[in-house]
């Protein structure tokens, strides 16, 4: 829009209104985007597996982030959307085959979670690059608790309050709040994270702050069991209480975290762990295609 507006000479009428004085504007920038935007170089097709996929609004952040990730590549992002509860009846195979990286969304309640479920195990057994955000690290937590660790009840305590074993529940703290508004973690918060990992490489940073809008939490309980068979965990809170990035390092790139990162993306700065999850699914279409 910045481009049409100039074109328009709308910043030009706006500035002799105002009888103000300003410079030419820089938009190499922007016309960079355009191009990359127009005219990509490369495809790539990203699944996103959710509960909301008939109102494809309800995703728009996450959307707009995948295509900002694309343009980093200047790559083309073909958004499959794919509905988790007929992932629930038809299989993962046959809705996500072809998929070159599998995106979880959050989302809240029980329906369509084992769907969801069954996509992380696709992502995870066919090496299929795979991100996921909330809700969607949560049951890549769950899993590999399940079919990793062993553990075939593992679930979270939003879905069963009654579960044998939560790997996600509430802190021990929030258990006897009763106003849902005052258990939900909200807002910005920090996080360090392991240098040698997906999320170090891609923020390039040892500490990053991200926002934030959930209640349930990695149950610390299980982080030694799942930790001793594969579950890297590469971002905590400074006070290493809070588990906000997990992944499986023999993988590709396999990440989940807790916050929202779609939220700080934009076209001129895409979100790392976004551009990182495009630049994979890129590498993984380059070799099914060999």
């Amino acid at each position: 829009m910045p481009l049409v507006f100039h074109q328009e000479g709308l910043d030009d009428k706006i500035m002799e209104l105002l009888n103000i004085w300003a410079g030419e504007p820089r938009l190499e920038p922007w016309t960079d985007v355009v191009e990359k935007w127009k005219n990509p170089r490369h495809e790539v097709t990203i699944a996103i597996v959710g509960k909301y996929v008939n109102l494809k609004e309800s995703y728009k952040s996450l959307n707009e982030a995948l295509t900002h990730g694309g343009i980093a590549h200047s790559a083309r992002v073909l958004h499959r959307y794919v509905d988790s509860e007929e992932v629930e009846r038809q299989g993962a195979e046959a809705l996500l085959k072809g998929a070159d990286g599998i995106l979880v969304p959050g989302g809240f309640g029980v329906r369509g979670v084992e769907g969801k479920v069954a996509a992380v195990r696709y992502a995870r057994e066919n090496r299929v690059p795979y991100f996921g955000i909330c809700l969607g690290m949560q049951v890549a937590v769950l899993e590999f608790a399940r079919n990793v660790c062993g553990l075939p009840k593992a679930t979270s305590r939003e879905l069963d309050p009654a579960c044998e074993w939560p790997v996600i529940d509430l802190m021990p703290d929030q258990r006897e709040i009763q106003e849902k508004g005052a258990t939900m973690r909200l807002g910005a918060y920090p996080c360090r994270l392991v240098p040698d990992s997906f999320a170090g490489r891609a923020y390039g940073a040892t500490e990053i702050s991200e926002r934030h809008r959930h209640r349930y939490e990695f149950n610390n309980e299980f982080r030694e069991e799942l930790s001793a068979r594969g579950m890297r965990i590469s971002g905590l809170s400074p006070d290493g209480r809070l588990v906000e990035i997990v992944e499986i390092s023999d993988h590709p790139w396999f990440l989940g975290c807790q916050f929202h990162p779609e939220f700080q993306s934009g076209p001129l700065s895409p979100h790392p762990l976004f551009r990182d999850f495009i630049g994979a699914a890129l590498a993984f279409s380059s070799q099914v295609g060999v």
